[in-house]
């Protein structure tokens, strides 16, 4: 595996086929998930023993970027993860608790797991593994934990894949009381899709969500309960992470509701939220919290003639309003690149690409919007934060 973790791995299947006297299949699995974990799991691909499972329980699996993000607020003596799988995200929760107890139906995804943590944690013992209904070892048990940590399973019997909890398993909605009776704390991976305030009605005793997106990509929505903490308000918190930095929003549906936002026509600058806060719904609030005016009530675009310090978002300052004419977009951009982003306007970004002759690439940004006089314009901008 180490001799070949840069090779094609189709090409190895060929190159060595029965010509060795191993599990030729198992190797180049190997090697192919360490090439696909290298970048969401580079603590586990540097240790040359850790193995990986199949390709999609590595692909449902948490990046270490996000398990380390969700670790670092949460101790106590016992932590229980009702849906271990690979582990990623019991290793890194599991870091502030003396005992750590993973559950898991598939008994190879165990084995795997009871060997990883045994050489990434080497030192600790903290961690039991069981197999097993994670909903059945909760009704027989009479240990109360500290935090329970569940991932739902978003896949159907034909791999579809699923977002809402009621569909997923375990089905948190109907287990609900059963997991409350058993945790000080409730944490809840669900689908970056999850319909929020639907949830929020499904699950009322639901106190704080979390969107999470790892480098304007939402990658999962967090929920979380505790059963010391009584609130009225779910506060909603949106978090872009960039590596060892983190763009943070916060702001409740509440204040969402009763805040009262600015239409302007584009001024100097436009600003597109990160991708955590548009999945939010900060539509007002976030042109509140930083002064913006919104270009449109459907156009979640927001502009300024002055930039604070900080905007958790990409910024673009306008060049020009072009007319979208073939003749103007050929004069505007005569190498026929233009990278093209569409907001609320009637044709789409690869229609116009197309019908103008553009591809995106280079520096320029054509940005097609509908702004508060209701009429679809075009405007040349160039980005001016990374």
């Amino acid at each position: 595996m180490q001799d070949h973790l840069h090779e094609d791995p189709a090409l190895l299947l060929l190159k060595y086929h029965q010509s060795v006297d191993f599990d030729l299949k198992e190797a180049v699995q190997q090697v192919a998930c360490r090439q696909k974990a290298a970048v969401k799991l580079p603590e586990w691909v540097s240790n040359p023993k850790v193995l990986f499972p199949a390709s999609l329980s590595l692909e449902q699996s948490s990046s270490e970027l996000t398990a380390r993000f969700k670790a670092k607020d949460i101790q106590g003596e016992k932590l229980i993860d009702l849906t271990g799988g690979l582990g990623v995200d019991t290793f890194y929760l599991g870091q502030h608790f003396d005992h750590v107890l993973y559950l898991e139906r598939q008994e190879k995804l165990a084995e795997l797991a009871a060997h990883n943590f045994s050489l990434l944690d080497a030192s600790s013992n903290r961690h039991q593994i069981k197999v097993g209904d994670s909903i059945s070892f909760l009704e027989s048990t009479e240990e109360v934990f500290d935090w329970l940590y569940v991932d739902p399973a978003r896949r159907d019997e034909n791999n579809k894949k699923l977002y809402r909890l009621a569909d997923c398993e375990p089905d948190v909605k109907l287990h609900w009381d059963l997991l409350k009776s058993k945790s000080r704390n409730i944490m809840i991976k669900a689908s970056p899709m999850l319909d929020i305030k639907a949830v929020l009605a499904e699950l009322p005793d639901i106190q704080e969500v979390r969107i999470v997106a790892l480098k304007n990509e939402v990658k999962e929505v967090m929920l979380l309960w505790h059963h010391n903490k009584e609130t009225d308000t779910v506060k909603i918190g949106a978090f872009d992470l960039k590596g060892k930095e983190v763009d943070l929003f916060h702001f409740t549906y509440k204040d969402e509701e009763m805040a009262v936002a600015a239409y302007s026509m584009p001024e100097t600058y436009l600003i597109e939220p990160n991708a955590a806060i548009m999945k939010a719904g900060a539509f007002k609030s976030f042109a509140l919290a930083y002064g913006f005016s919104k270009l449109h009530p459907n156009t979640h675009l927001y502009t300024t003639s002055q930039l604070p310090a900080e905007i958790p978002g990409r910024i673009f300052k306008i060049i020009k309003e072009v007319k979208l004419d073939k003749k103007t977009i050929k004069s505007s951009f005569p190498g026929g690149k233009a990278n093209v982003i569409v907001r609320n306007h009637p044709l789409k970004a690869d229609v116009l690409k197309k019908k103008y002759g553009l591809k995106d690439g280079g520096n320029d940004f054509l940005l097609a919007t509908t702004p508060i006089d209701d009429k679809a314009r075009v405007y040349w901008c160039e980005r001016i934060n990374p």
